[in-house]
């Protein structure tokens, strides 16, 4: 197929049914998840009670508005989600929501999830595709003129995600810690107190078929959605999977975002056709033929055709990335982060820092707890890059104080069930160690294979 064939065949008229339910759903989880982070208390533990936040590297620059104005600006996010389910001004809502969601990402790792930095790359994409031409304020007001049509890489390119997604999630899953259920276990031992399903938790039989279920899912769930004969089992394979990660493991909206990426796997006119039989059936515009009609969108050419086409294979060579690297990404980190590595480990550990001051040579420890909150001094003693930003933040605060000193870091953690072991090499002033972008941290002290358990 030549590039204009494949440009024609993607630009084609297509029912846009399944964009515009999924823009709904879509709408309304990020304004669930502005909304939410207040009600739930997430955003005082990450933004407003801590006195430092742990920005992504490269962007220390980001930091929490003052005060209360961190509600101000989620309750502000909420804004533009409903904006979006309802369709109302999509463009613009969509783009601030973008913007304001992505420098959350970037403005702190304490809390860093896989989910969030996809939830950046479906921003990106939706702000992108004309989801506000049927079932919207926008249409209803005259403000954008009704098309039930629009082209095919507008669906096309979030099955491409999905499908990225997936096939990594399955493939970081054949380790070995993973087959051998050691990070499962662990969680399904901490949560053999959970009501209704915590007795199951703990059954000896049940860890290997979460595991063994997971990497079946990851790997099967989509060609399962792609082949209409079995389009129905994905979907049900894909409600039950995720509704029992959402009881489980409480990760907020993202399971149910799961669950409404199989629209894009539907017939736009069967999407359609559903919606017509619901309350809201009657928003939307009539079936029409995509033979007989012009798409409405813009077609897959020029720099938009570029940029996709970059954009997909950024996402398909980023996860790889950690081959580059020696050892075991799940204990270096190096490698581990936007590659959808997924529920590979669980890591506890202690950290304390050793303070030398360089002119008497006074030396005395601090404990993160004593600078930080319950959840980041956890977090800093297992994490290597929040290690390594947390010895410089002690070394600036003993500046201010017009002392010099070196942070050194003792540290004792232990991945899936192993013997605790130092992380990063005690004897390195870790404040001074620059910080490697493409190339391995010989500060980090290499993970030793025996699973010895503690």
């Amino acid at each position: 197929m030549s590039l204009r064939s494949a440009s024609d065949w993607l630009s084609a008229p297509v029912d846009n049914g399944s964009l515009v339910a999924f823009r709904v759903v879509f709408g309304l989880l990020i304004f669930l998840e502005s909304a939410g982070s207040i009600a739930t208390g997430w955003v005082t533990n990450v933004y407003v009670a801590p006195d430092y936040t742990f920005p992504h590297i490269g962007f220390g620059w980001l930091r929490p508005l003052p005060g209360d104005w961190m509600y101000a600006y989620y309750a502000t996010m909420a804004l533009p989600g409903a904006l979006v389910m309802v369709g109302a001004y999509y463009r613009t809502a969509m783009g601030v929501f973008t913007v304001m969601w992505t420098l959350i990402y970037l403005g702190q790792t304490t809390s860093y999830n896989n989910h969030y930095y996809l939830l950046v790359l479906l921003c990106v994409l939706m702000w992108m595709v004309p989801a506000n031409r049927d079932l919207s304020w926008d249409v209803e007001s005259g403000r954008v003129r009704r098309s039930t049509l629009c082209p095919r890489w507008c669906v096309l390119i979030f099955v491409a995600l999905i499908a990225i997604v997936y096939f990594y999630a399955a493939l970081a899953k054949l380790s070995a810690d993973w087959l051998a259920a050691r990070p499962m276990e662990i969680w399904m031992r901490a949560k053999a107190g959970y009501p209704v399903l915590g007795p199951l938790y703990v059954q000896p039989w049940f860890k290997w078929v979460l595991v063994y279920g997971g990497v079946l899912f990851d790997g099967l769930v989509v060609p399962l959605l792609l082949w209409r004969r079995t389009r129905w089992i994905g979907v049900g394979l894909s409600v039950f999977f995720h509704l029992f990660n959402s009881y489980t493991f409480r990760i907020g909206i993202f399971p149910y975002m799961g669950i409404a990426f199989c629209f894009f796997f539907f017939p736009g006119e069967e999407m359609r056709a559903g919606l017509k039989r619901t309350r809201i059936g009657r928003f939307l515009g009539d079936y029409v033929a995509p033979s007989a009609a012009v798409a409405e969108g813009p077609p897959f050419a020029g720099a938009r055709a570029v940029f996709l086409t970059v954009f997909l294979i950024v996402q398909a060579l980023l996860p790889l990335r950690h081959f580059l690297y020696p050892g075991d990404s799940n204990w270096t980190e190096e490698g581990h982060r936007m590659a959808w590595r997924m529920m590979l480990r669980s890591k506890s550990g202690s950290v304390v820092m050793r303070v030398v001051d360089l002119e008497s040579g006074e030396s005395w420890r601090v404990h993160p707890r004593d600078m930080l909150s319950p959840k980041q001094a956890r977090r800093v003693a297992t994490r290597p890059d929040m290690l390594w930003r947390f010895s410089r933040y002690v070394r600036e605060r003993y500046e201010r104080e017009g002392r010099e000193v070196a942070v050194y870091a003792d540290t004792r953690v232990s991945l899936n069930g192993r013997r605790s072991q130092p992380l990063v090499d005690s004897s390195v002033d870790l404040s001074r160690a620059p910080w490697n972008w493409l190339w391995p941290h010989p500060w980090l002290v290499p993970l030793r294979e025996e699973a010895e358990r503690s």
